[in-house]
């Protein structure tokens, strides 16, 4: 059976923090509103009324990981090599070949998801509805609520300007006070400090040495730091872990409207130009590089082997977008 997230009480949690941070609230509000919340609430509660494997409710302990080693399961036997753990032997199969063989077990696993939400400079940034990063925090709310009525562990990383690690942990507590967390407010940041790329290969290598053997890892960002150094990096996760990319893209970044003459600023880079937006030859060479940029992203993630999906910052229906997308 399963647990589903009590929208009645959210909706007294959502009341009472507002009325704590009036009048603060108006000059720094949360990404998420609190009627956006509960609704987020409600399609999370419908995952479990889906015909996918993935989103049954489960205990901990009870689904079979694609990742083998010491579980209670008996896989296969295979051929001993040194080095591997002599308790492990099957002791039958090598008397029956005259070859020391070893038994091979399948992990039993708690479902685990970690959330990274990229809450960096790109990310602040939109021309439509919201924001790049608020659009983040409504997939992390979401996923956090998932979690919670698939008696999950959730714990989440969030890239700031000084990260924040949120440790796994059950139930609706920790699930409410992640999407809080997410749901801060994001006023501008300035550019991004020389050096970003690495500061972002740090922060894969940190995921990759923390997060245990077959955890979903759900990563959600512009991507606008991903370099060809970052490959490797995502590769080296996508075969310890389950790892999906949730890439947040806003309407200006796929085609630039006429605005005429306007002055651009890279976040990435930090270098500002100027375009003459009127003229449609420059709209078309724009698109062009805009389309290229997206399709090498998803191009770099595919061969790191990680799924991908791209979401509009505007898009309102997270639930078919996350499950069909």
């Amino acid at each position: 059976m399963s647990v589903q997230f009590p929208l009645e009480r959210l909706k007294y949690w959502l009341r009472d923090r507002a009325r704590a941070t009036q009048p603060e609230a108006r000059l720094h509000a949360s990404l998420i509103a609190a009627d956006d919340l509960a609704g987020l609430a409600a399609q999370a509660s419908l995952l479990t009324q889906l015909p996918v494997r993935e989103l049954h409710d489960h205990h901990a302990g009870d689904w079979a990981s694609r990742w083998l080693g010491r579980g209670l399961d008996f896989e296969e036997s295979r051929p001993y090599s040194p080095g591997d753990d002599i308790r492990d032997m099957d002791w039958r199969t090598t008397a029956r070949t005259g070859r020391a063989h070893l038994k091979i077990y399948r992990e039993e696993r708690q479902p685990l998801v970690h959330l990274v939400i990229d809450r960096g400079a790109t990310m602040r940034f939109g021309t439509r509805r919201r924001l790049k990063v608020t659009q983040g925090a409504r997939v992390a709310a979401l996923l956090a609520f998932a979690a919670v009525n698939r008696n999950g562990v959730t714990g989440a990383t969030l890239w700031d300007s000084a990260d924040d690690t949120l440790p796994a942990r059950h139930g609706r507590p920790a699930a409410l006070a992640l999407v809080e967390r997410a749901a801060a407010p994001c006023p501008p940041l300035a550019d991004p400090a020389p050096g970003e790329s690495l500061h972002h290969a740090d922060r894969l290598a940190a995921l990759e040495a923390s997060l245990p053997r077959g955890a979903r890892l759900v990563l959600i960002s512009d991507f606008a730091w991903l370099t060809a150094a970052h490959e490797p990096l995502l590769a080296r996760l996508a075969a310890r872990c389950d790892v999906r990319a949730i890439q947040i893209v806003d309407a200006v970044e796929r085609a630039l409207p006429d605005l005429g003459r306007v002055r651009f600023h890279d976040m990435t880079s930090g270098q500002r130009v100027w375009l003459d937006t009127g003229k449609r030859a420059v709209r078309a060479a724009s698109q062009a590089a805009l389309l290229h940029r997206l399709d090498s992203q998803a191009a770099a993630l595919a061969r790191a082997g990680v799924r991908h999906l791209r979401l509009d910052s505007e898009a309102d229906d997270l639930l078919a977008r996350l499950v069909h997308g």
